[in-house]
């Protein structure tokens, strides 16, 4: 009986997830199709060379897209992993095919700032929906994940290498003003991409260190209604006992939070951290307890 459930469990997980991965898919096509594309605008990585090669071979983007992002696959499944290439090669076929279907839709503006921004955001929530979900988009950023463990490197700055040679290139082929709303499509979409990915309540970590830990603590569970952990510390000089106060947020309620912690204690030491994803049910209601 367990099994079968926690079988059933995995099936509608992975259905929620290929769902999910086919409205980013078709985000991402919408963004370019009907924004981005008609207007001479590229995005970065494989699509935006993608999009070159179209223009200047007359080969459909869908196909080009495709084909251009096979190889990367290939890799992604020797090297991270086969659910990842699963859900990268299910990605791109699903972008490929709506970029071919919406090709011939009548575009929704010909300005070429609205559809910059507009593009952008559609195309970042798409990818961005298409990475919470196990996927990705784009065979540069399985390049830069493999290059990094092997060049000094980030990933985030061989990506951000590619995309500018990618970006500038299109000057050559569509003219400098449209690579410049290039670049600055990349960059809503990449901001967008961030907010998918970390969520639009961004929570952060707090540590407090302070001689009036208690006193604070009350404070911020009555003020904030969460609770606080506390954590053991000693200090290496000292050797002092401390009690570290332990507490997550979201970006909201620092200020207060910071604020309560200075009118209780001035010299109190305070670092913030950013989290990407908190789980679990005492973060939601009362805190961490």
């Amino acid at each position: 009986m367990g099994k079968s459930r926690n079988k059933a469990v995995v099936v509608r997980r992975m259905i929620q997830s290929f769902l999910l991965i086919t409205i980013g898919a078709l985000l991402m096509a919408a963004g370019l199709e009907l924004f981005l594309i008609p207007n001479k605008i590229i995005d970065g990585g494989i699509v935006g060379i993608s999009i070159i090669l179209s223009e200047i071979t007359k080969v459909k983007l869908g196909i080009l897209l495709l084909v251009l992002n096979l190889p990367f696959l290939y890799i992604g499944y020797k090297q991270i992993g086969k659910t990842f290439a699963f859900s990268t090669l299910y990605a791109v076929a699903m972008m490929s095919l709506f970029t071919s279907l919406l090709h011939h839709t009548p575009v929704f503006t010909t300005d070429s700032l609205l559809a910059t921004v507009f593009g952008g955001i559609i195309l970042g929530a798409g990818v961005g929906i298409v990475i919470r979900n196990g996927g990705s988009l784009d065979g540069t950023e399985i390049m830069a994940i493999l290059l990094n463990s092997k060049t000094p490197f980030s990933v985030g700055q061989i990506v951000m290498f590619c995309n500018v040679f990618i970006l500038g290139s299109a000057g050559f082929v569509f003219g400098w003003d449209k690579a410049m709303y290039s670049l600055l499509a990349y960059y809503i979409a990449f901001k967008m991409i961030d907010i998918v990915v970390e969520g639009l309540d961004e929570s952060k970590v707090l540590w407090i260190i302070s001689d009036k830990s208690k006193e604070i603590a009350t404070e911020l569970m009555s003020n904030l209604g969460r609770g606080v952990t506390y954590l053991n510390g000693e200090g290496a000089y000292s050797g002092e006992e401390k009690k570290v106060i332990f507490l997550i947020i979201n970006r909201l309620e620092e200020a207060k939070v910071k604020s309560l912690i200075d009118d209780i204690d001035e010299d109190a030491f305070l670092a913030v951290g950013h989290i990407n994803d908190v789980k679990g049910a005492h973060y939601k209601k009362k805190g961490l307890h």
